[in-house]
């Protein structure tokens, strides 16, 4: 029986990372879903329409943690490759994400407009515009 290499186990660690990163990046849009209806079912139970304003603060704080993780996810990505592209006495276990932070795409501002949380968010602030106009 032949034990895993060092290269193998440093992947398997950063795939674990990435694994959270995603996980967190589900959790929180399921919460944002569910704070911003509970919210809103406040406001029309209650006729206060001050729930409705106040649902726009989980938005974007919502939106900004999404992205934050989004950022660390991409880091940990690149991290990944590089790992992967290196030899076997090159293995230190380094998890530090800094060297990939300059990547453009890789940046927090750059992750909340991306394909998967700016049409997100931006139809989540549609729908929630929508549906004070009928609550009014």
């Amino acid at each position: 029986m032949s034990d895993i290499s060092n290269k193998h186990k440093h992947l398997e660690f950063i795939q674990a990372s990435i694994s959270r990163m995603s996980g967190n990046l589900f959790l929180l849009k399921g919460w944002s879903v569910t704070l911003i209806a509970a919210l809103f079912a406040l406001a029309a139970k209650d006729t206060n329409k001050a729930y409705i304003v106040v649902a726009y603060f989980p938005l974007f704080i919502f939106w900004f943690l999404d992205g934050y993780f989004l950022s660390m996810e991409r880091r940990f990505r690149s991290l990944y490759e590089h790992v992967r592209q290196l030899k076997e006495e090159d293995i230190d276990f380094s998890m530090n994400t800094e060297p990939y932070k300059s990547d453009p795409r890789n940046q927090w501002i750059s992750t909340l407009f991306s394909r998967t949380l700016f049409p997100y968010y931006v139809t989540l602030a549609l729908l929630m515009i929508l549906l004070s106009l009928f609550l009014h």
